[in-house]
C-alpha cells in the first residue's frame, strides 16, 4: 500500500460523502435545528459507522452477505422503515418552532450511528472501492491504518460541516425557510427509504 492508494481511497470517501444522502441531509439538519455540538455528534457518529463498514469490508463482511442474502434483505428494510421513521418526524416537525439544543448530543450521535448502520450498502460500496483502490494481501496493519484513515476523513468532514453551518447567517436563513426545507428534506429522506427497499 502506497500514500497513492490512500488518496485515492479519500477522494473516493469524499466523493460519497458530498454525495445528497440520508447521512448529509440529517448532519446538516441537526446542525441547523439544534447547534454546533448536536452537529459535531451526529457527524461522530456517522463517521464511526462508515469507518466500520470500511473495516467489515476488509474482513470480507460482502461476502457474508451473498452467501445470506436475507441477513443483506433484513438489514436493507430495517433501514428503510427507519429512513421512513425520521422522515415521518421531520414532516410533522416541519412547522414546529426550533429552540436552542432541542436535539440533546446523546441523541445526534445515536441518530448518526443508526443512519449509516442501518444502511448494508455502504459495506458494498466500502468492498468495492477497496478492491479497485488497493493491493490484495495487505497486512492487518496496513488494513488497520485505512479504517483509521477512513474515520478521520469522515470527522474532518462533519465537523467542518458542522461549523459553517452553525453560522448565524446559515441558521437564520434556514430558520426562515424552515417549514419549506424540512418537508424538502424529508420527501428526499422518504424517497431515498423507499429507493433501499424496492432497489435489488
Amino acid at each position: 500500500m502506497t500514500i497513492e492508494h490512500l488518496l485515492a481511497f479519500n477522494l473516493a470517501v469524499l466523493a460519497a460523502i458530498a454525495s445528497p444522502g440520508p447521512a448529509m441531509l440529517v448532519a446538516i439538519r441537526t446542525t441547523l435545528t439544534s447547534g454546533r455540538r448536536a452537529g459535531l455528534a451526529v457527524g461522530t457518529g456517522l463517521g464511526l459507522v462508515a469507518a466500520l463498514w470500511t473495516l467489515a469490508a476488509l474482513l470480507g463482511l460482502e461476502a457474508l452477505f451473498k452467501i445470506f442474502p436475507w441477513a443483506y434483505t433484513a438489514a436493507k428494510v430495517g433501514g428503510a422503515l427507519y429512513l421512513l421513521y425520521v422522515a415521518f418526524k421531520m414532516w410533522t416537525g416541519a412547522r414546529q418552532s426550533v429552540r436552542p439544543a432541542t436535539t440533546p448530543t446523546t441523541h445526534a450521535f445515536r441518530q448518526g450511528l443508526m443512519i449509516n448502520l442501518l444502511n448494508p450498502k455502504s459495506v458494498l460500496f466500502a468492498a468495492a472501492v477497496l478492491i479497485v483502490i488497493f493491493p490484495a494481501g495487505m497486512s492487518p496493519l496496513e488494513n488497520a491504518v485505512i479504517v483509521v484513515n477512513h474515520l478521520l476523513v469522515e470527522l474532518v468532514c462533519y465537523s467542518g460541516l458542522a461549523c459553517v453551518m452553525s453560522t448565524p447567517a446559515i441558521s437564520g436563513r434556514y430558520l426562515r425557510a424552515k417549514v419549506y426545507i424540512d418537508r424538502i428534506a424529508a420527501g428526499i429522506l422518504g424517497l431515498l427509504g423507499i429507493r433501499l427497499i424496492t432497489d435489488p
